[in-house]
């Protein structure tokens, strides 16, 4: 329960500070209740590693899907997803995350986030595998 409301806490700050690439910072007020965990358990919004699978392997945030940045296939893969969730990307250090949701911006997704690098949110106490 702890980890889950660690969570909950670090979505909402995001949420107020979540800025896209080269854009003004994009604001958007997500409701805090046990409701959001549940949408990101059941994939109604998506949280993406877009590091390497061997860095995936290694650690990742829980509920979170990896498509690798790196890969030929990104695109191809980010293409497949509902453009009309909200998506919170990260990976390392927050540069592949960040160009990442450039990408999927481009591709045409409203609610993009980049919450920036595992070890960072791992020291938020965000529940990680």
């Amino acid at each position: 329960m702890k980890k889950i409301l660690a969570l909950l806490f670090f979505i909402t700050a995001l949420s107020a500070q979540a800025q896209h690439p080269q854009e003004q910072p994009v604001v958007d007020s997500i409701k805090v209740s046990g409701k959001l965990i549940k949408k990101i358990e059941k994939g109604e919004i998506l949280l993406i590693d877009v590091r390497t699978p061997e860095e995936y392997k290694a650690g990742h945030l829980k509920y979170s899907s990896n498509i690798d940045y790196k890969n030929e296939q990104f695109k191809t893969e980010t293409e497949k997803l509902d453009k009309n969730k909200t998506v919170y990307v990260y990976c390392r250090s927050g540069n592949r995350s960040s160009k990442s949701a450039e990408i999927l911006k481009a591709q045409g997704f409203k609610h993009v986030y980049n919450i920036g690098g595992l070890e960072y949110l791992k020291k938020l106490g965000l529940p990680a595998e």
